[in-house]
This record gives structure tokens, C-alpha cells and sequence, in this order.
């Protein structure tokens, strides 16, 4: 169970937007994936709670920002219900997209799960719901994903395969790299992973 932490920063201009700290494992359904967010300052601003089933589509997601929180799952294309600071005021959404997304690590391995990329394919179009900080307000996103190459690299606990992706914003033709091992992203725009207890699982 790979267990760590990751800083994020705004992918523009670097400022500290605070720490995830994660912990997520593969299960008999899927993967779960579940973290604490803290401010640069240390003190606690939300949570993700993600689970994928074995075909890497989200039967879960439960966010907590700024006193909002979201439960979506993979229903009809994704739904989900956000629910204001007071708990009164309960909105439901539905998109026909493939997964959820927003500035958490744990979407980039649910994307890349979820697509199944081989090496050197063409790039796959995908639609997402992301939801954007800090009110986790919804907006659907189209990009597109290409798994450019996957490497091995020799540590201590035997060899790490490392996959490079190019993920591009459809809307604004914007391009960036996204690492990934296993089940840990290694390095994406805004995301630097700082601490990482346990070598990161390797999917089936």
C-alpha cells in the first residue's frame, strides 16, 4: 500500500497551494485512493476519497473543500451531488463523461487506469467532469492522452516502470507531461511527490 505525500503548486506561477497526504492500494474491485489536504500553512483543507472498479471507472468519489463536498459515481456517464458549506443547499449534475477529475494526483492514475493506453498509439480522446478549487464547482473538460513510452528503472526493490504520457486540453491545444509508476504519479504540472513510504503497486 503506497503510502506518501505530495506537494502542490499553481503549474503557472509555483505558488504553494499546500500537501496531499495519500495513502491507496489496489483491492478485489479495483483501487482506492484516499488523502488529506493541508494548506501551506499546515492547517486541514479537505479530502479525496476515490474508488475505481477493475476497469478503472469511478463507483466512488466523495470530496470535502472549504466546507463543500461532493459524492459522484460512474451512473448514466458520471452524476454527482455538491452540497454548500450549510448542508441546505444540494445540487445534482450529470454529463455524459467518461470519469471525474480536478487538481488531485489520484485522477491522473484514475485517467490513465481508466484509458488503458498501449505505447505508442495514437492519442485518445476523453471527456471529464472536473471539479475546481476551492468550491469544487463542476466544468467538463475534453483532453487527449498518449502514452509516449514506458521505461524501467532499477531501484532497490527490483525495477520500476515508469510511464510518460502527453496530456493535451482540447479547448486551449495546452500540452504537459505526466509521469506515473504504478499507482503514483511521479511528477505532472503543480504535483511534485515529496514522500514516499512503500514502492508504488503494480496493477494487474
Amino acid at each position: 500500500m503506497p503510502r506518501g505525500r505530495y506537494s502542490l503548486h499553481d503549474p503557472h506561477d509555483h505558488t504553494p497551494l499546500g500537501e496531499e497526504h495519500f495513502h491507496c492500494a489496489p483491492g478485489p474491485s479495483g483501487w482506492r485512493y484516499v488523502s488529506q489536504l493541508t494548506t501551506p500553512s499546515g492547517d486541514h483543507a479537505g479530502s479525496v476519497d476515490l474508488a475505481l472498479d477493475e476497469l478503472g471507472r469511478p463507483i466512488r468519489l466523495e470530496l470535502h473543500a472549504a466546507g463543500w463536498q461532493v459524492r459522484g459515481a460512474a451512473i448514466d456517464g458520471v452524476t454527482w451531488v455538491r452540497t454548500d458549506p450549510t448542508g441546505t443547499d444540494a445540487s445534482e449534475g450529470n454529463v455524459r463523461a467518461h470519469a471525474f477529475t480536478g487538481t488531485s494526483p489520484a485522477f491522473l492514475v484514475a485517467t490513465a487506469r481508466l484509458l488503458g493506453l498501449a505505447p505508442g498509439a495514437p492519442a485518445t480522446r476523453v471527456r471529464l467532469v472536473a471539479f475546481t478549487d476551492p468550491v469544487l464547482a463542476p466544468r467538463t473538460v475534453d483532453q487527449s492522452w498518449a502514452l509516449v513510452k514506458s521505461e524501467a528503472h532499477t531501484t532497490d526493490n527490483g525495477p520500476l516502470t515508469v510511464d510518460e504520457y502527453q496530456v493535451g486540453a482540447l479547448d486551449t491545444g495546452e500540452q504537459h507531461t505526466v509521469h506515473i509508476a504504478g499507482d503514483v504519479v511521479l511528477a505532472a504540472p503543480g504535483i511534485e511527490l515529496e514522500d514516499l513510504e512503500t514502492p508504488p503497486s503494480v496493477f494487474p
